[in-house]
């Protein structure tokens, strides 16, 4: 569960590297998100002479979240840390050509197939 004024890992090769949350879509009241879903940050570092720069503004979708999320079977799945992979506004395609770390198989359930696809591994 993710809210404004949260940094998160950027786990793509785009060239940013950490980001900050400033609004979650879906609604004006709408105030966490989760695995899956779609929010806009804004980058705070980023790797020199790459395509997404610092201060640049992103839609991103949630892929890792240290808060737990409940399976269908009632398992639970968590990880380390909180990362977002960027998409571009109109398709969610993902904006990077590899992404990095682990990806639950809630992404590509959701709709997000390019991030799946292109992801190193699937837990």
């Amino acid at each position: 569960m993710l809210q404004p004024r949260a940094i998160v890992n950027i786990a793509d090769n785009s060239g940013g590297k950490i980001g900050r949350i400033f609004k979650v879509l879906g609604g004006s009241r709408k105030r966490y998100a989760g695995i899956g879903e779609v929010v806009v940050l804004s980058v705070q570092k980023a790797e020199p002479r790459k395509t997404v720069k610092k201060k640049d503004i992103h839609h991103a979708v949630i892929v890792r979240s240290r808060n737990a999320v409940r399976r269908a079977d009632g398992s639970y799945i968590r990880f380390d840390e909180n990362a977002v992979v960027l998409v571009d506004k109109a398709k969610h395609e993902p904006i990077g050509g590899r992404v990095f770390g682990p990806i639950p198989r809630e992404i590509a359930e959701m709709g997000f197939t390019g991030i799946s696809s292109k992801a190193e591994e699937i837990v």
